[in-house]
């Protein structure tokens, strides 16, 4: 890899930690481009995970006054993301690449769709905000932990995912936001143990990439309120229908 290349990556982990603050999708924008420079798509997917880690970490301190009380489901969410992450990553490192790289332009265009459908769920989860359950169902936990099997294995708009699941289990759209970015912080971290010791991790986009999307997050948060997350939202989809179609052909 070239200065250029990672010049190129850094540049982009900073608009994907901003999209992420913004709107959501990021990891969409980083993951094909890190292809196009020439990694392999599973090389690619465990460079981008390890890469977007520092973001997740401003999400949840950002989210510290909904935790208050929480104590015990946060304890019983993050045990079920730890299950669901570590399965995803072993699955993504012990199946074939051939695998990834069949599945990977699926995966791609679904949370592309996933991304595009995010205001309707929003929409109709903040009808339902206030019916406050007094437990958690038990198809909760199921649900949480084949997300965060997908989280593990790909995890493109596992937040969209994470949401939508939560809010329905739990009936608080707030509760919903601020347990999806604990979840996906306890995911990600899983991912980085597991793709950090067995994964074909490209420590070079890591070093640029990681800074650059904490930075872009920061910066993407602090403009988040100024900028119509619907135009971005829309170019974000087109693009990740577009990248699937290119890696369906490229396949």
């Amino acid at each position: 890899m070239s200065a250029t290349d990672l010049l190129i990556a850094a540049g982009v982990a900073l608009l994907a930690g901003g999209i992420n603050s913004i709107a959501g999708g990021g990891s969409l924008i980083l993951f094909p481009v890190l292809v196009s420079l020439g990694l392999g798509t599973v090389a690619a997917n465990v460079t981008n995970s390890i890469a977007q880690w520092p973001g997740y970490i401003g999400g949840v301190l950002g989210f510290r006054a909904e935790y208050g009380g929480q104590r015990a489901r946060l304890i019983r969410f993050g045990v079920t993301a730890v299950l669901g992450g570590t399965v995803g990553s072993v699955l993504l490192l012990t199946t074939p690449s051939e695998a990834f790289d069949a599945v990977v332009p699926v995966l791609v265009f679904l949370a592309s769709v996933l991304l595009a459908f995010q205001p309707m769920i929003t929409k109709r989860l903040k009808r339902r905000d206030g019916e406050g359950r007094t437990g958690d169902p038990a198809w909760l936990y199921v649900a949480l932990f084949l997300a965060t099997v997908y989280g593990g294995y790909f995890g493109g708009a596992l937040g969209v995912i994470l949401v939508g699941v939560l809010g329905l289990g739990l009936g608080r759209l707030k509760l919903a936001n601020a347990m999806k970015s604990a979840i996906s912080l306890v995911t990600a971290s899983v991912t980085v143990v597991v793709f950090g010791i067995w994964g074909p991790v490209e420590w070079a986009y890591v070093a640029v990439c990681a800074p650059a999307a904490l930075i872009g997050g920061f910066l993407g948060a602090k403009v988040a309120t100024r900028i119509p997350s619907t135009p971005l939202r829309v170019l974000i989809v087109v693009f990740g229908i577009s990248v699937s179609v290119y890696l369906f052909l490229r396949g």
